[in-house]
């Protein structure tokens, strides 16, 4: 049996369509996954049981990577092809069964969405990430001591108005792994994208060195996955690695302000979240906003709740 997954470009997406691959693997033993996705998430599916492709879709002018598509998988038979990117390819294909995400018609979560195509709205498969030892033996080494409790901060995002100012995840360190913390004297893994540095850099300059593991753009996607793994709790803003951090059962704390957390709030065993007092819309619904211009939007968010509920997921 084959499987064709056609997933996001986004990391973030790409996480949250995990379950579904989950379930799909898991309803039919030895399947063989071939996974289309974009660049920047390819590399979170290298590890997929009975992976037998992965098609990297490299956006091109008038949709050309469309036809480089088809023609890598039309011309064979598909067991199972899922569309989350709802295009056309999917009516060319020779499938027993196609899966076509829906567009919702009111607002619903990502997770459920995926699920009702599977039959799972009520109950839908969590997401999940696959690694292999090599992963692990990295994730060892970078963490050291086995059973040591780590604080995990991702203080960085793709877009700055959904950036929490860094002096409050510094306090958020402060607070946790002081003496009188939660996590006395843990080490701080600070996580982060290549191109993120400027956006971490206040966060790891305010840990000691000898206590701050930096982890901003130095490993790949699923080594990251195995280190989160690891975590006593991550905290930080909504990104796609707050969505692998909750997808590997880590206790997950994200934060929410400029994006809707009703579609895109952590999914996992142990996640949560906390927003600004102000909604989505109230805070870049006005006109003339531009989000490449318009600095962080996530100031009404009060550390002393963030640190509180950090302290809650800990006990």
């Amino acid at each position: 049996m084959r499987l064709l997954f056609i997933t996001s470009n986004r990391i973030g997406d790409a996480v949250l369509s995990t379950g579904l691959l989950s379930h799909l693997i898991d309803r039919d033993p030895g399947i063989r996954v071939t996974i289309a996705a974009g660049p920047a998430s390819a590399p979170l599916f290298e590890a997929v049981p009975g992976l037998e492709r992965i098609i990297v879709l490299n956006k091109s002018r008038f949709h050309a990577h469309w036809l480089r598509l088809w023609q890598a998988v039309g011309l064979r038979y598909w067991d199972v092809a899922v569309d989350l990117r709802r295009s056309a390819l999917l009516g060319t294909l020779r499938a027993q069964e196609k899966l076509r995400v829906p567009k919702p018609v009111h607002p619903i979560h990502r997770v459920d969405v995926l699920g009702s195509m599977v039959g799972r709205a009520d109950n839908p498969p969590l997401p999940k990430l696959w690694w292999s030892p090599v992963h692990d033996e990295k994730a060892a080494a970078l963490i050291g001591s086995e059973g040591v409790k780590v604080l995990a901060i991702g203080p960085t995002a793709n877009w700055q108005g959904k950036i929490w100012p860094a002096d409050r995840f510094v306090s958020v360190i402060e607070a946790l792994t002081g003496p009188s913390g939660p996590l006395p004297k843990a080490k701080v893994a600070i996580f982060g994208g290549p191109g993120e540095r400027a956006q971490a850099m206040p966060v790891l300059q305010a840990v000691p060195e000898d206590r701050r593991i930096d982890l901003v753009g130095t490993v790949d996607l699923l080594t990251a996955a195995a280190v989160m793994a690891r975590m006593a709790l991550y905290v930080g803003n909504d990104s796609g690695l707050m969505h692998m951090s909750a997808a590997v059962g880590t206790p997950t704390l994200g934060l929410f302000g400029p994006s809707e957390d009703a579609l895109y709030a952590p999914r996992g065993q142990q996640a949560a979240f906390l927003r600004t007092p102000e909604t989505m819309a109230q805070l870049i619904g006005y006109s003339g906003y531009d989000r490449h211009t318009v600095g962080s939007l996530m100031g009404s968010l009060p550390t002393e709740q963030v640190i509180a509920r950090a302290c809650e997921m800990l006990r």
